[in-house]
């Protein structure tokens, strides 16, 4: 069945959003949050387990110390105070991926609280507080096989693989974001983009949303305009990129809308996203805090962060990267623009460490940003998953400033990277892609050009020497590429002028 949807120009000349987004973050410490198991992604199923995190009988929970430093960071990090003490809770529930039937997590004794988050939309700043981050443990995974949509409802059956449910989390719970109007779906995206970037300089995970180390619960609500009273909110869990966080806002908007415009009621309930078909769907009813019976865990003993162990790590503090992103622009001389364009396509920090190898800013961004940035595209990866380092790019760029190639050869250098033939210098003498720098061979290959194009030559002799781009040309291609497109320009100018 598919949602009536209300045109999102309509949606804001009669409701006023609010957002509340909670952001799961896994952890990158080596072992698991209560027990020794490893956390290494892409194992085996059900290879990363031991009694402790498949809750069996008898078995003892000891937290994980580098987690909590993890979690003070972040919490630092995002403005937060730090509690003096802190206890885990047991939030009970039962779903098959969760193989105690509870999460130990934290409940109303968060570690950190009261935080916040600036971020800019189109030159206008949104402060985003947060109410709480808190340290819990993940779930297991569920494969539901078969059927046409990967969910449960047609599947044949279902596996579950326990080696992710154990592994530290932090959860980051915003307080309701209002104000945003038609910024709303882009203020989602901004907040978590940002966060993701904070996330990756703190070092305490690889925040790669693509394999679910950071996911987003996008929670909305609609509000008839001039209210201040909240609506009934839904909560679309586990979105996974920032393209869908905005869509999904944008969406669940439409769909409230629709659903208050026909005299009906919001269901307050999770939903799932549909990354194919760019819809959400109902998952099950929403549970409250006194649905999961909290109470605090018995096997775990309280967490008191001293005052003198959170101000050490108040120093490890790396540079916020929203001001290093202006400072870096500043130094770089990028326009607004180009800044944007860099952080967009994932390559602040390749083009960051190509300038620290030796390339200028503008040769830096042109690389990442045009080859390298459509070879990533068209092959479907990363961009910083190609097999060409920033090191690579600044040395290529050193062959084109010195003359042995030039850009178009270049090019043919970063096919041999990406195929992994060797540095930029070994490639460019295995394929032979020097520029040649014989003056007869040049001189030859220009005579050749004229004579095939004299009504070329006879226009630069008249002194529209615009013309001579057509006679590079074609020395260019009897040079297949290999000419010095400056040093052929002389050539000719020399020969006809």
């Amino acid at each position: 069945m598919t949602d009536t949807l209300v045109p999102f120009d309509d949606v804001l000349a009669s409701y006023d959003p609010a957002l509340g987004l909670e952001v799961h973050v896994e952890l990158n410490t080596v072992t698991k949050m209560f027990c020794g198991c490893p956390t290494e992604f892409g194992a085996d199923p059900n290879t990363q387990v031991c009694p402790t995190c498949l809750g069996l009988p008898g078995s003892m929970p000891v937290v994980n110390g580098k987690a909590v430093e993890s979690a003070i960071r972040i919490g630092l990090a995002l403005n937060c105070e730090i509690a003096e003490w802190c206890r885990f809770a047991r939030k009970n529930y039962f779903y098959p991926d969760m193989p105690k039937n509870f999460q130990t997590s934290q409940y109303d004794e968060p570690i950190c609280f009261d935080g916040f988050m600036d971020v800019e939309v189109d030159g206008e700043t949104h402060r985003v507080e947060i109410e709480r981050a808190h340290m819990e443990e993940d779930t297991g995974k569920s494969l539901h096989v078969g059927g046409a949509t990967g969910r449960i409802h047609g599947a044949d059956y279902s596996l579950v693989d326990y080696n992710r449910a154990g592994i530290p989390l932090i959860e980051i719970v915003t307080r309701p974001i209002t104000g945003a109007g038609a910024k709303a779906p882009e203020v989602a995206r901004a907040y978590v983009a940002q966060l993701r970037d904070l996330i990756v300089a703190l070092g305490v995970s690889d925040a790669r949303m693509e394999q679910g180390s950071i996911r987003a619960d996008v929670n909305l609500s609609l509000a008839p305009k001039g209210t201040d009273v909240l609506g009934t909110r839904t909560e679309t869990k586990n979105v996974n990129s920032l393209r869908s966080v905005e869509r999904a806002v944008r969406y669940e908007m439409s769909r409230h809308a629709a659903v208050l415009g026909a005299g009906e009621k919001i269901l307050q309930e999770t939903r799932h996203w549909h990354e194919d078909t760019g819809v959400t769907t109902s998952g099950r009813e929403k549970s409250d805090a006194e649905d999961y019976r909290y109470f605090p865990e018995p096997d775990l003993v309280p967490v008191a962060p001293s005052r003198e162990w959170v101000e050490e790590l108040r120093g490890t503090l790396p540079e916020n990267p929203t001001a290093k992103r202006a400072r870096l622009q500043a130094d770089w001389g990028f326009s607004d623009l180009e800044m944007r364009d860099t952080v967009g396509a994932g390559a602040l920090a390749l083009v960051e460490e190509t300038i620290a190898a030796g390339a200028t800013p503008q040769t830096a961004r042109k690389w990442w940003l045009g080859e390298l940035a459509r070879r990533a595209n068209d092959t479907d990866t990363a961009i910083d998953q190609l097999g060409v380092t920033p090191a690579d790019v600044a040395a290529v760029q050193q062959l084109v400033q010195a003359g042995t190639i030039n850009d178009k050869l270049a090019r043919k250098v970063f096919e041999g990277l990406y195929a992994g033939e060797g540095t930029p210098a070994e490639i460019v003498e295995k394929r032979g892609l020097a520029v040649v720098s014989d003056e007869g061979a040049l001189s030859t290959a220009v005579d050749n050009a004229i004579a095939a194009n004299p009504d070329v030559a006879d226009k630069i002799r008249e002194g529209k020497v615009a013309a001579a781009g057509a006679l590079i040309g074609a020395v260019m291609k009897e040079m297949r590429g290999q000419a010095d497109a400056g040093r052929v320009r002389e050539l000719i100018l020399e020969k006809l002028t």
